[in-house]
């Protein structure tokens, strides 16, 4: 079946795991150093298209999940500077959640390698994985800071 069979939700759903199980994966590699061939043959494995608590969600994109694992590994001292640009003057990154380093490293990656996607198409979605993951305070700070992000890396 081509993708344009494919109802637009189903396609829609297949894309959020797919930046779901990067966050994971991402923030897998930062705890346990694996490296990225090794999680994302993890994940293509057995867990890609497995949501928070452990539950099936509708099967990921495994295009989209890898294409941003590795751009934040081809881009990572880029992203990691923008982020660092955009936290409070003395702030570091290691301040931040692991899993709010992972959600803003997802976004960078998708700005710089998902060109084709509008800023808002990215925020949208990293916003609303953020709201899966964190309170009502730190969704609206991924927001800001993704924002930001977006001007910053896409300029």
């Amino acid at each position: 079946m081509s993708d344009q069979n494919i109802p637009f939700e189903v396609t829609r759903a297949r894309r959020a795991g797919a930046r779901l199980a990067a966050v994971q994966a991402l923030y897998e590699m930062e705890q346990t150093g694996k490296s990225a061939r090794a999680t994302i043959r993890a994940f293509m494995e057995d867990r890609l298209g497995i949501g928070p608590d452990e539950e099936p969600i509708e099967e990921a994109d495994p295009d989209i999940f890898k294409s941003i694992v590795n751009a934040v590994v081809d881009h990572q001292a880029a992203i990691d500077k923008a982020i660092l640009g955009r936290l409070a003057k003395g702030w570091k990154l290691t301040r931040l959640d692991a899993t709010m380093r992972a959600l803003l490293r997802a976004g960078s990656a998708e700005f710089i390698a998902h060109q084709h996607l509008s800023n808002a198409i990215i925020l949208d979605e990293y916003v609303s994985l953020a709201h899966d993951f964190f309170d009502e305070q730190e969704a609206k700070f991924a927001n800001a800071v993704l924002d930001n992000l977006a001007r910053d890396l896409r300029k």
